[in-house]
């Protein structure tokens, strides 16, 4: 398996290493038009409502502005101004924490409906994670612009209720440590839809034994904007995260 070498990304590098953090402000915008509850255009803003948390997570180098705003965890967007150049900016998004072993649980799904632009760089994004933060799987649902997933490509598989492209790879910390990440790329864009996510992760642990019964952390979804040049605005109209 080839490895490849990046910084700590999205909500894991506030995380794990928040000494790594800018340190400046990040160019501020106006917040949407649009009245919401809550609003930021600071780099590691984050609040809780209704059982979810909202990161602006600006965490790539070279970031233009950002400013996340929210009608409640599951209504909420992101105008974002990033240059148009290679590297992720950041990843604003939306968590709900889970906190289970993946053979006690008996389901994870998620629904989901937004609405994203046409020109620019991103993908819009599952970020699912164990409590150990040794295993990332993220499930694109849909992608535009030059963006890729990391590492080596392993095949085709029908999970949860869609077709992916499977890709494998992984990601070095500064101490030599490393976590894995599976990336599940949908073979055809889709802005709104329900995923099983246990049976991807039961296929990740049982069908191809990349990992073991892993407390699985918390899911997260969001939009990975690499260029956003000018301004544009990601939404997501409505999320659902539910697990029993």
């Amino acid at each position: 398996m080839a490895t490849r070498t990046r910084t700590l990304s999205r909500t894991v590098k506030a995380l794990l290493a928040p000494a790594l953090a800018l340190g400046a402000t990040i160019g501020l915008a106006a917040a949407p038009a649009s009245a919401a509850v809550w609003s930021t255009c600071d780099q590691w803003g984050n609040t809780s409502l209704n059982g979810y948390t909202l990161y602006n997570n600006i965490w790539g180098s070279g970031a233009g502005s950002q400013c996340i705003w929210a009608n409640s965890g599951t209504s909420w967007g992101v105008w974002a101004n990033h240059p148009n150049t290679g590297g992720i900016k950041s990843y604003p998004n939306s968590k709900k924490v889970i906190n289970k072993t993946i053979t006690s649980l008996g389901s994870l799904n998620s629904s989901y409906n937004v609405t994203v632009p046409s020109s620019g760089a991103y993908n819009t994004s599952y970020d699912v994670w164990d409590t150990d933060y040794d295993y990332e799987i993220m499930l694109w649902v849909n992608y535009n612009g030059a963006v890729g997933a990391l590492g080596d490509y392993q095949g085709n598989a029908t999970l949860g209720g869609h077709n992916w492209n499977v890709f494998k790879g992984r990601v070095y910390r500064s101490d030599g440590t490393y976590w894995d990440v599976f990336s599940f790329l949908r073979t055809a864009d889709s802005t709104s839809g329900t995923v099983q996510i246990l049976p991807v992760l039961k296929w990740i642990k049982d069908t191809k034994g990349w990992m073991g019964n892993e407390t699985i952390g918390d899911v997260q979804f969001g939009f990975e904007v690499t260029s956003s040049s000018g301004g544009l605005d990601f939404v997501t109209n409505n999320l659902t995260v539910s697990s029993s």
